[in-house]
């Protein structure tokens, strides 16, 4: 595991190898969504990836911080955590990194992927899937996660 200071009040705790190429350039989200987009290692612009959090936007990783397949894991000024993903088309999602069945921060430690065309983290606890879009747990409707407006800015 890898742990990387990225302001005075944000710990990003990696679980992804962080070698990994990933876009470096982005464009935000639209308003009442929680994910983003990020595109275009070619371009060389530097951005930051940022969590919309009850303080404001929060820069809390490198989009190469981000490989599709793995999570990462951030420290919120409130104390929170987060899980952030991003998949093979460069989809950016992040959600509650609490699992809402046992307690543990661990859903950044889950495995990805699709059903129905819904993208969704597994817990690696007791399996789990939650939607990476809406947070719903995709095996008890009563059960959901929050989530977090995600963007990649300059």
């Amino acid at each position: 595991m890898t742990t990387a200071t990225v302001t005075a009040t944000v710990t990003v705790t990696a679980t992804a190898d962080l070698t990994a190429a990933a876009p470096d350039a982005a464009r935000g989200v639209a308003s009442g969504t929680a994910s983003g987009t990020a595109s275009g290692v070619a371009s060389g612009v530097a951005a930051t990836v940022e969590v919309h959090c009850p303080q404001g936007w929060l820069a809390v990783c490198a989009p190469g911080d981000l490989t599709p397949g793995r999570g990462v894991a951030a420290l919120l000024p409130d104390g929170t955590q987060v899980a952030l993903f991003i998949d093979r088309g460069g989809r950016m999602y992040a959600i509650g990194n609490r699992d809402p069945f046992t307690g543990a921060q661990v859903l950044s430690r889950g495995l990805t992927g699709s059903a129905a065309g819904r993208p969704f983290v597994a817990s690696p606890l007791l399996k789990q899937r939650f939607d990476l879009a809406t947070g719903d747990c995709l095996d008890d409707p009563s059960v959901t996660v929050p989530t977090y407006r995600v963007r990649a800015a300059d």
